[in-house]
């Protein structure tokens, strides 16, 4: 945080009031007080006053907010020597109230301990006056007076600048914190305007890996039984009819996914069972020219939903990339849970595709999953070769939001 800019000095208008009190109070003793009229000390008395009048002018026009220290002190010498000069031709003794303004003005120029100083010298010179040109002066009362009062206004000239300085510094670094605070303000509107939109950008590709993953594949497993159902529909009437049937069971089933999204978005979420799901899943895939065999070892008690789900996901796209795109007629699933993490293993017997090659949505899809979770995911594949994909998860406490949303929990076990 930057420092609050120096306060720009304030009662300007002290000393300059000060000068015209003290000529009006010279003058007034010249011409109808006891004094006699004298032209020259009188002409000298004024010609000071006004000198000390445009000193004030001219440190107001040439120094508007602040007077380096080098000026401020090069000024302050020759207000000191118009004041002795005023003392000089001033009968009244009005102008040793000038005096004052000396540690005044030393305390915006140099500082308190500058002020305290010049006070000090300030109360010293008359001291010093007294005892080497007025005999007995401690026993006189108009001496003693004048010490005094002296002193009274020396002191009331350091509060004053004291105070004044103050208010003034409170104030700058009260506008200051008021300019830094609309600052803060500001940044955090466009840090907060930023979080939103990644916080939408990260639920629109939640939300994306979601409909893809999960009514993607049913709507893909839903075509593939019905076309399957249509070739054999006047070759086979129990292989059409099954095919109906596991196509019926996918619709029945996106449905009820969709039902388990929108209450885990409401948290009320049931448990996942990854065992039953893979069973579940591997049951109404498995079929025709396609054979599975699903695995699971080890307890899944401990991984978190989120964990769960996504290998339930990636099962989900390894089935249908061997089965859509590989044209696969056998498929391994193999989950296994250990005390550091999990592993999923997804191989086929299809065409494989080459390494390197484009990865579509749903690949891309599995592996922010996993990322989210501090997993990892490894495809091979080759030519004619099949395809190899494994997926590593750490066990977690807790699941990221952006994994939520668990596909349901059929109760049938793996076999």
């Amino acid at each position: 945080m930057a420092a609050p800019p120096t306060p720009p000095r304030p009662l300007r208008w002290v000393p300059s009031a000060l000068y015209a009190a003290v000529l009006a109070g010279g003058l007034y003793y010249e011409t109808l007080g006891e004094g006699s009229l004298r032209l020259a000390g009188t002409a000298g008395f004024v010609t000071c006053l006004l000198l000390l009048f445009a000193l004030e002018a001219f440190e107001r026009g040439r120094y508007s907010e602040h007077t380096p220290t080098r000026p401020a002190v090069l000024l302050l010498a020759a207000r000191l020597g118009l004041y002795a000069a005023v003392s000089v031709f001033d009968e009244a003794g009005v102008s040793r109230a000038l005096f004052v303004l000396v540690p005044f003005t030393a305390y915006f120029a140099l500082g308190r301990k500058a002020a305290l100083v010049a006070s000090a010298g300030c109360l010293g010179l008359l001291l010093t006056g007294n005892v080497l040109w007025v005999p007995r002066w401690w026993a006189t009362a108009e001496h003693i007076s004048d010490l005094l009062m002296l002193g009274i206004g020396l002191v009331l000239a350091v509060s004053m600048a004291a105070v004044a300085v103050g208010e003034q510094e409170g104030r700058a670094r009260l506008e200051h914190a008021l300019r830094e605070l609309s600052d803060s303000h500001e940044r955090l509107a466009d840090h907060a305007e930023r979080v939103a939109e990644l916080s939408t950008a990260k639920e629109r590709n939640r939300l994306a890996r979601e409909i893809h993953d999960s009514l993607g594949h049913h709507l893909t497993a839903i075509a593939v039984q019905l076309e399957k159902a249509e070739a054999f529909h006047d070759r086979d009437a129990e292989i059409a009819r099954k095919a109906v049937g596991h196509a019926h069971w996918s619709a029945v089933r996106a449905l009820d996914e969709v039902r388990h999204s929108v209450r885990a978005l409401r948290d009320e979420g049931e448990p996942f069972s990854l065992s039953r799901a893979l069973a579940d899943l591997a049951r109404h895939a498995d079929g025709g020219r396609l054979k599975i065999v699903a695995q699971v070892s080890g307890d899944e008690r401990g991984f978190c939903t989120g964990a769960l789900t996504a290998l339930y996901r990636a099962a989900q796209e390894g089935l249908t990339n061997a089965h859509r795109h590989g044209h696969a007629t056998r498929v391994s699933v193999a989950v296994t849970f250990g005390g550091d993490g999990a592993r999923l293993a997804v191989t086929d017997n299809g065409r494989g595709f080459p390494d390197g090659a484009c990865e579509g949505y749903g690949l891309r899809g599995m592996r922010e999953r996993v990322a989210l979770l501090g997993g990892t995911v490894d495809i091979h594949s080759a030519p004619d070769a099949g395809t190899a994909v494994t997926v590593t998860l750490p066990r977690a406490v807790a699941s990221p939001p952006e994994v939520q949303g668990t596909p349901g929990a059929p109760a049938k076990a793996v076999r």
